[in-house]
């Protein structure tokens, strides 16, 4: 069979994964990606000689991340216990580049999704470099996604949406490189999470009921404005809070606080719900109205990835604009080799700029970009 390499998180998810691949007779290799604070003893991607562990800082106020100490420990007992190799991969100057990212969208009025991008540039990007170095055909991680050939039938694989549309993940993997899919590898996206669970107690696997990472694992949770201000200075993005008529209700700390389709959290009595309507970089404004004036009847999107041949004119989909948002049906169509105009047949509300619009035909996913 088959020699592949899996992204090990220390989750019942990759580890029930791990199960699985070794049951269906390959030879697997498991990886835990350290992008915590340095330590020593950490091997690099492409150097497949150390089986060292090294151990990021626990973080007593965010036990739901997926690079701590715990997670690490928990990933490589999974590993022990089915006698497969376990490396840890010290991936921190790749893993800068997301905090920059997630830094610099904010600053700019936008709300960025680095778990996306995470994917795009670490778990099937560095991952794919750290294959190639042990000689390994697949890449495979635990997100609850499916493609059209894992059974091997040879045809073009497509992305599809896992059977459990709860969990769902195929949206934070629209962005990977479409020549990947032949040798990516989803093994728990046939399964619903209640399966899995109960599939990693069979086995007596520790994590059985370990919770869900959720949250963002280099920001601690709810604080992710304190982690930006560190970097760009308490005073910088300081502004007014007005309405869409362009009257002053109030003042903000910093734009990097505000998200689009925002009502918690405001800081102004209005009488009535209020949430973020736009947000003004230049200026600093956070604009606020009512949940109607939120509503968007189309986007622009850019630097636009598919994983298909994509139609030259408009073409009918669904269409996604947040991870846990519900697809809406829309009319898509290229505007050029990086951009995308989507016009949904109902408006859509909490459109926001930073975060990505996937493309559906069904459960496949076609591609799609980052809201403009």
């Amino acid at each position: 069979m088959s020699r592949i390499v899996l992204a090990m998180s220390g989750g019942v998810d990759s580890s029930v994964a791990a199960h699985l691949l070794v049951e269906q007779g390959h030879e697997v290799i498991g990886v835990f990606m350290r992008h915590g604070e340095e330590a020593l003893e950490a091997c690099a991607a492409g150097d497949a000689a150390s089986h060292s562990l090294p151990i990021a800082n626990p973080r007593s106020d965010h036990k739901q991340g997926c690079c701590t100490a715990t997670d690490a420990a928990d990933a490589r007992r999974v590993a022990d216990r089915l006698d497969i190799p376990f490396y840890a991969l010290n991936l921190q100057a790749e893993f800068a580049q997301i905090i920059d990212y997630f830094v610099d969208e904010y600053t700019s009025g936008r709300t960025p999704n680095p778990c996306v991008m995470c994917n795009n540039w670490i778990k099937f990007g560095k991952l794919f470099d750290y294959a190639d170095s042990v000689g390994a055909e697949f890449v495979a991680t635990g997100h609850y996604a499916r493609l059209s050939d894992e059974a091997g039938d040879g045809t073009e694989p497509h992305l599809l949406r896992g059977v459990d549309d709860a969990k769902d993940q195929s949206y934070v993997l629209f962005g990977i490189a479409r020549e990947y899919l032949p040798r990516m590898r989803l093994p728990v996206g046939s399964y619903r999470k209640p399966q899995i669970r109960e599939l990693a107690t069979e086995l007596g696997l520790r994590v059985a009921e370990k919770k869900d990472s959720q949250e963002i694992c280099f920001v601690t949770s709810g604080k992710h404005d304190e982690f930006i201000r560190a970097r760009r200075g308490n005073d910088a993005m300081k502004g007014d809070i007005i309405t869409t008529e362009g009257r002053v209700v109030g003042q903000h700390p910093g734009i990097e606080r505000f998200t689009i389709g925002q009502r918690k959290g405001l800081g102004v009595a209005m009488g009535e719900p209020y949430f973020v309507v736009r947000i003004e970089p230049d200026s600093r404004n956070v604009v606020i109205g009512t949940h109607d004036e939120l509503a968007r009847g189309e986007l622009t999107a850019n630097r636009t990835n598919w994983l298909v041949d994509v139609p030259s004119g408009p073409f009918r989909c669904l269409a996604q604009i947040r991870y846990n948002s519900r697809p809406v049906p829309a009319v898509a169509k290229r505007l050029d080799n990086d951009r995308l105009n989507v016009s949904f047949d109902r408006p859509c509300h909490g459109v926001a700029p930073g975060q990505a619009v996937v493309c559906y035909e069904g459960s496949r996913v076609l591609g799609g970009g980052w809201i403009e």
